[in-house]
């Protein structure tokens, strides 16, 4: 029997390939309705989730332009006090992937009571991280802001944003929650809608806040925090509500303060890992932002565009990746390990493309960001650069994305994250980059090149850790 009929066989369409195959239809048929499922579903998963991440990165993008075309400074304050936020969802990323590895993996073997208790389990964890930041924020900005930049301006600015932004610190971790466990239960449309949803009105009341409008007076940096807020309350308020309709997973209240030993045992070893791969990950990118705002305000301006446009582009690969993890996972806690293994062998391959159109899109864009960005001259020669760097960048980041985030994490196999992380970004990248920035003086460009040299550095490692399938694995019970 081939592997083409043997794969195909526990297919949904599971009759119709047996008939095919006795009736000598070939494996040209068999293949060809295979790929159909595997396309439709990839589709269906991917797209409401690169557009739910393009809105959420188009939050930044309005930020930097708007806050950008009043003072350079807001806009560079605010991307450094949104770090603190940066922060804080890694920390939330380490519950919510786990929540979305375990619960695709269980959604596939069709066990709610364990999906809704993993559910239960990320709430708490979110809860809980979000209440430690928002006071942070509260109690302690201007130690926050010292931590990013030695600028008097910005640390001022940073100030007045942090204490009415962190309010919106306290409930993100419970949206993002409710949102991971859509995606995971096949609701990813779902996702897509809040989120396109709270971002219109996210954009809308800055453009208002900020410049006034209405009677309102221009608030700044002000009111681009309160248009933050204000849009976080309806997420989370939309979330609940959505969550108690047909077909979709609330949190049962039992639940909330039950916990099922085996399930947790599971849960800390998917999401410690995870962690601890979030922390190398995330204080090492907000050391590459620290590094550009030592080198002056020029640098961190153009950095802040960077880091914006960077995101929005990267929405397509994390689209990819998600819907790796989910459409993985559903196979391998289902049972079927082959066609998990060969759907993780069809998306690596299509990270590569992915990685590829990124950096051509970024060529292409990069001359109308730079006519549009309301920056000096010397940050705008900056911003140039960058954008080459950059473009080398996504394709080492589409393709660890893809197969780190994604396929490896369907698995369970989280701790090798954290290893490259280890390896890469904390004994490479960041050694590097802050030799280049405080002992050699290197120009602005090529120390920002020196912290993007981590993602391409760890791609052949990650693909010969593919190769050996330890993430072939079903987790469940």
């Amino acid at each position: 029997m081939d592997n083409a009929f043997l794969l195909c066989r526990y297919d949904f369409f599971g009759k119709g390939m047996r008939f095919a195959k006795m009736h000598g239809l070939g494996n040209d048929f068999i293949m060809k309705t295979k790929d159909s499922k595997f396309y439709r579903k990839l589709w269906w998963l991917m797209i409401p989730i690169v557009l739910q991440n393009l809105m959420l990165a188009m939050v930044a993008v309005a930020d930097a332009f708007m806050l950008g075309g009043v003072d350079q400074n807001y806009m560079s304050a605010v991307s450094l006090a949104t770090q603190i936020q940066f922060i804080q969802n890694m920390f939330l990323a380490a519950a919510t992937t786990s929540l979305g590895i375990l619960g695709a993996q269980y959604w596939g073997k069709e066990d709610k009571k364990a999906v809704n208790d993993v559910f239960c389990m990320a709430l708490r964890l979110c809860g809980l991280v979000s209440m430690i930041f928002f006071l942070a924020c509260l109690l302690f900005p201007e130690y926050l802001m010292r931590i990013f930049t030695n600028e008097t301006v910005l640390i001022s600015h940073g100030i007045s944003y942090l204490r009415i932004a962190g309010f919106s610190y306290l409930i993100t971790g419970i949206s993002q929650c409710y949102l991971t466990m859509m995606k995971t239960s096949e609701h990813a449309r779902t996702t897509a809608v809040i989120s396109s949803f709270t971002v219109c009105i996210n954009i809308i009341l800055n453009a208002i806040l900020i410049f006034g409008a209405f009677g309102i007076k221009p608030m700044g940096i002000q009111g681009a925090a309160i248009a933050t807020l204000i849009a976080r309350i309806l997420e989370l308020i939309c979330s609940v509500a959505v969550s108690y309709r047909r077909g979709y997973i609330h949190p049962e209240l039992r639940g909330l303060f039950h916990r099922e030993k085996q399930l947790s045992k599971d849960f800390w070893k998917c999401g410690l890992p995870i962690l601890g791969a979030c922390l190398f990950w995330g204080i090492g990118f907000t050391s590459y932002s620290s590094f550009m705002g030592h080198l002056g305000t020029d640098a961190a301006a153009a950095n802040s565009i960077a880091a914006v446009v960077r995101d929005v582009i990267c929405c397509f690969s994390g689209g990819i990746s998600s819907a790796a993890g989910i459409m993985v996972g559903n196979e391998l806690g289902s049972g079927e390990l082959e066609r998990g293994k060969l759907y993780g062998i069809r998306l690596l391959k299509i990270s590569f493309v992915c990685g590829i159109a990124a950096a051509a899109l970024m060529l292409l864009a990069a001359p109308v960001i730079l006519h549009f960005a309301n920056l000096t001259e010397e940050a705008a020669g900056y911003l140039r650069g960058m954008f080459f760097v950059i473009a080398f960048y996504m394709i080492g980041r589409a393709v660890n994305d893809v197969t780190i985030n994604g396929i490896f994490c369907a698995g369970g196999d989280t701790l090798f994250d954290m290893y490259s992380l280890a390896v890469c970004m904390w004994c490479l990248a960041i050694p590097l980059a802050a030799a280049v920035t405080y002992y050699f003086h290197w120009p602005v460009v090529l120390v920002y090149a020196c912290t993007c040299i981590d993602e391409v550095g760890k791609l052949p490692w990650v693909l010969y850790h593919f190769r050996k399938y330890k993430w072939v694995k079903n987790l469940t019970r």
